[in-house]
């Protein structure tokens, strides 16, 4: 059964939400911030993970900090390796950062829509607490820009 959703552009077949990977290098802040956009704003109709090519092991607090300010809930996010996900069945994989699309992926299966949302690397940020506020606040804004776009079918 084909239905449309209340976002035009959006068809889900047997009411299966899209499956989407977000890859970043470490999966400790942009990968983790996205992932819980999509899995808030795109309830019911997209799914996401995240995982890195060479994960930290550990998320960011600030990251936490951000999606807490933003009322954007999560579950029990980790910093995971993207070879956890080789057998799943996936629609799409972001890229957010400039050094993951560049690396070599695993070889998933069905050949997913890959997209690379470029996004500055918050966790790099130096200077006072609040320029390091500023730059994970810019970089959630920038991902959920990007989010609402796909979700509204302007990726």
């Amino acid at each position: 059964m084909i239905r449309s959703i209340r976002k035009p552009r959006i068809i889900l077949v047997g009411n299966l939400a899209k499956q989407i990977l977000v890859l970043c290098t470490g999966n400790s802040c942009r990968s983790i911030m996205a992932e819980a956009l999509i899995n808030h704003l795109g309830a019911g109709h997209y799914e996401a993970v995240s995982a890195g090519s060479f994960p930290t092991g550990t998320v960011h607090p600030k990251a936490l900090e951000t999606l807490d300010r933003h009322g954007i809930p999560y579950d029990q996010p980790r910093s995971q390796s993207w070879n956890d996900f080789t057998d799943t069945d996936l629609n799409m994989i972001i890229t957010v950062c400039d050094q993951a699309v560049g690396e070599s992926c695993p070889v998933f299966p069905h050949t997913p829509q890959k997209l690379h949302w470029s996004t500055p690397d918050p966790a790099k940020a130096s200077g006072s607490a609040q320029d390091i506020n500023t730059a994970f606040e810019q970089a959630f804004l920038m991902l959920k820009d990007r989010i609402e776009g796909l979700i509204n079918g302007n990726a």
